[in-house]
Formats: C-alpha cells, structure tokens, sequence
C-alpha cells in the first residue's frame, strides 16, 4: 500500500507541474490548457511508476527476465506524440499558417515531468517546469516585440 501512495504522490506533483505549463497555454488560449497538460504529466508519471511495480507484483524471478523501463518511457512518448500531432494546425485564413507547435511541444514536456517525477528526479522536474514556463511566458513577450 505504501508503494501505491507513493506513485499517488507522484502522479500529485506531476501533475501540478504539468498544470502549470497548462495554465500558461490556457492563458494564451491554445488548444491544450490545463487540464490536458496535467492528464498528460499525471498519466506519465502513473504509467512510469507502474512500470517499476510490474515485474515485482507478477511474482517473476528477477533472474529470469530484465525489465526494461526505457520501453515504457517511448510508449509515453509515442501517445504524447500522436495526442501532440492533433493541436498542430494549418491556418488556411492565415497564409497557411502553421499553429500548436509549442502547444505540441509543451505536452511532451509534460509527459518528460511525468517521467522525471515517477523516476523520483523532483529538483530536475520543478526545475524544468521553471524553465519552461519563463520560456513560454518570455518567448511570448520576445515574438510580440519582433
């Protein structure tokens, strides 16, 4: 039961950080806000600590099969991707402009969050939540100047 409060935990933080990287794009009114970027950090940060749990819970001798994390951590961001792909847009009103890159962007940041959390790297998760959202919020003031 401890191990599962502690993934609770985890999915807890990931998913404040991934909310803060939402408010941002939902301030900015993109198509991923603050709910999507907090499923995204959440369920990458369950999924990565289930991962850890899976071969110990199903009784498999560790001598006989390795578990590979690095497998769950492309399944995350193989889904991210696809999630991602469907924010990015052609605006046709606009000289086919393209939109949702950084959207897309940002969701597979949060996904890395989710990762980073689950795997217990809180400094490297908060840190990079930090520097995200100066990046956002600068890169926002930098593009509106040019």
């Amino acid at each position: 039961m401890m191990v599962q409060l502690q993934i609770l935990g985890e999915i807890v933080l990931a998913m404040l950080l991934g909310g803060a990287i939402g408010f941002e794009r939902e301030a900015a009114d993109k198509p991923a806000g603050l709910r999507t970027h907090m499923l995204v950090a959440g369920s990458a940060a369950m999924l990565t600590g289930l991962g850890s749990v899976m071969v110990t819970r199903l009784g498999v001798d560790q001598s006989v099969i390795s578990a590979d994390p690095i497998r769950i951590i492309e399944a995350v961001i193989t889904g991210i991707t696809f999630l991602g792909a469907g924010t990015i847009i052609r605006n046709r009103d606009s000289e086919n402009k393209i939109e949702g890159l950084t959207t897309a962007a940002s969701l597979l940041l949060a996904a890395a969050l989710g990762v980073a959390v689950a795997l217990q790297q809180f400094v490297l998760a908060v840190g990079a939540a930090v520097i995200v959202l100066a990046i956002l919020h600068g890169g926002r003031a930098i593009t509106r100047r040019l």
